[in-house]
C-alpha cells in the first residue's frame, strides 16, 4: 500500500523530494511562486524520477478545490512549510486570519483532507520568546483544524477557544503533536539550517513515534581533525588547515559533513559559462568578504543558505577558502549544500535560484523525518490490516 501525500508551499521542492525517497506518492504539490513551479515542471518533464508525472498547482492553496484534486482518495500526509509573516503581537490584535499567514490556510487543508499525519517546518524565529503565545496558538490550531476562526475573531480569543477544547474531553478532527528545533548539520547535512518541525498524528492512528535522534555532531568533527583522520581523508595539506573552534570528543555520532565534502568532485565554476557536464554551475562574480560578511570556511558545515542573494548578512552564500579568499556559491553548489541532487535543475536566473534554494528545506533532512513517519503510518497500516483480518469471513456471509 501505498503513502499517498499532498504538499503545500512547494517551493524549489526539498521537502518534496525528501519525502518521495521516503516513499510518498504525491497526489500534488502546490505553489504559489511561477519560477518554483517551473522549477518541478521542468524536473518532471525531464522524468526526474522523484517528480515524474507531478501535478504542478500554481496559485493561492486557499483557492484550490482539494476534494477535485484528490479525486476523493484518502490523503496519509499533508506537508509544507507555510510562509509566516511575523506581525507586532502588542497593541490591538489583529485577526486570527491574517492575510499574510499561511498557518490558517494550513489548517483548513488538513481538516479537509483529514490526513493521516502531516509534517509542517518553519524557521527557527517562531520560537523566539516574543511569539511564544503565537507559536502556541499556531500548535493549537494545527492540532484542532476544525476548529477555524469565527468573523472578526481576533487570534488571541481564537487561541482561548482552543485551549478550552484542548483540555475538554469532546470529539472531532484532532491531532498529536510532536515540536522539535533541529539544526540539520546534526542529520548529515553540510549546512547548520535551523528550522522547527511539528509532526501531527491523527488521534485515531497509533503511531508510537518519536523524532529521529540526531547523528552527528560538531565534537566528532573537531576530534576527526584533532586526529588527522579528516585531513588525510579529504587530501587537504597542512597549510590549508583550518580547525573547527570546537573542543573535540568521542561522543558516539558522525562528525559533521563539511562544505568540502559535499562539494568533492565539483570543478571550480567556470566564468564563461556552465561548467560541462554540469546543471546551473557557473562562476558569479563580485563576492567581497568584509568585517560581519565572511562566508562559510571550507572545513565546516555552511552557514545556512539565505533568500537574499548579494546583501545577506554575514556572507552566507559564499564559501571562505584557507587563504581568506570567498566566492559565492554557483546554483549548483548551493544545491549540494542543500543535498539537493545533481540532475535537479533550478529555473531562473543564479538570484532566483537563489532564492528557491534559500527557502527549501535540505533534502537529505526531510529524508529523515519522512523516513520515520512513513514507517509508522505503515505500522499503523499494517496493525489495522491485523484486527481487520479475522472478521473477512464474517462480512463475506454478510454481504
Amino acid at each position: 500500500m501505498s503513502i499517498k501525500g499532498v504538499e503545500l508551499f512547494a517551493g524549489a521542492g526539498g521537502l518534496l523530494l525528501g519525502s518521495s525517497l521516503a516513499g510518498v506518492e504525491h497526489v500534488a504539490a502546490a505553489e504559489w511562486n511561477k519560477w518554483a513551479c517551473e522549477t518541478m515542471r521542468e524536473n518532471a518533464a525531464a522524468h526526474y524520477p522523484l517528480v515524474d508525472g507531478l501535478n504542478v498547482i500554481e496559485g493561492d492553496v486557499r483557492d484550490i478545490e482539494w476534494a477535485e484534486v484528490t479525486g476523493g482518495a484518502d490523503i496519509d500526509v499533508v506537508t509544507g512549510g507555510p510562509p509566516c509573516q511575523p506581525f507586532s503581537l502588542g497593541g490591538l490584535a489583529r485577526n486570527a486570519d491574517d492575510p499574510r499567514d499561511m498557518f490558517p490556510a494550513t489548517a483548513s487543508v488538513i481538516e479537509q483532507l483529514r490526513p493521516r499525519a502531516f509534517v509542517v517546518e518553519n524557521v527557527k524565529g517562531l520560537t523566539r520568546s516574543a511569539f511564544s503565545d503565537y507559536f502556541a496558538y499556531i500548535q493549537l490550531r494545527l492540532q484542532h483544524p476544525e476548529l477555524v476562526s469565527r468573523e472578526g475573531e481576533s487570534w488571541r480569543d481564537h487561541a482561548a477557544r482552543l485551549e478550552r477544547e484542548h483540555t475538554s474531553a469532546k470529539t472531532g478532527l484532532r491531532y498529536n503533536l510532536v515540536t522539535r528545533l533541529v539544526d540539520a548539520a546534526d542529520y548529515g547535512v553540510p549546512q547548520h539550517r535551523h528550522r522547527v518541525i511539528m509532526v501531527g498524528f491523527r488521534d485515531d492512528v497509533d503511531a508510537d513515534w518519536t523524532f529521529p535522534a540526531a547523528t552527528h555532531s560538531g565534537a566528532a568533527l573537531a576530534l576527526a581533525q584533532e586526529r588527522g583522520d579528516y585531513w588525510e581523508q579529504n587530501g587537504v595539506a597542512k597549510r590549508d588547515r583550518i580547525p573547527l573552534r570546537k573542543s573535540p570528543d568521542e561522543d558516539g555520532m558522525k562528525p559533521w559533513v563539511t562544505v568540502r565534502q559535499a562539494l568533492a568532485g565539483m570543478p571550480a565554476p567556470g566564468s564563461t559559462g556552465t561548467a560541462r557536464g554540469w546543471l546551473d554551475h557557473r562562476l558569479q562574480p563580485g563576492a567581497k568578504s568584509y568585517k560581519g560578511h565572511t562566508g562559510s570556511p571550507l572545513d565546516e558545515p555552511s552557514k545556512a543558505l539565505k533568500a537574499g542573494v548579494h546583501g545577506v548578512p554575514g556572507g552566507e552564500n559564499m564559501i571562505r577558502f584557507p587563504d581568506g579568499s570567498v566566492r559565492y556559491y554557483s546554483t549548483r553548489e548551493a544545491a549540494r549544500i542543500q543535498t539537493f541532487p545533481d540532475r535537479y535543475a533550478l529555473h531562473g536566473a543564479w538570484t532566483e535560484a537563489m532564492r528557491q534554494l534559500g527557502n527549501a528545506v535540505p533534502m537529505l533532512l526531510a529524508e529523515k523525518v519522512m523516513l520515520s513517519v512513513v514507517e509508522h503510518l505503515e505500522r499503523d497500516t499494517a496493525v489495522r490490516t491485523a484486527k481487520l483480518e479475522p472478521m473477512i469471513p464474517q462480512l463475506r456471509v454478510v454481504s
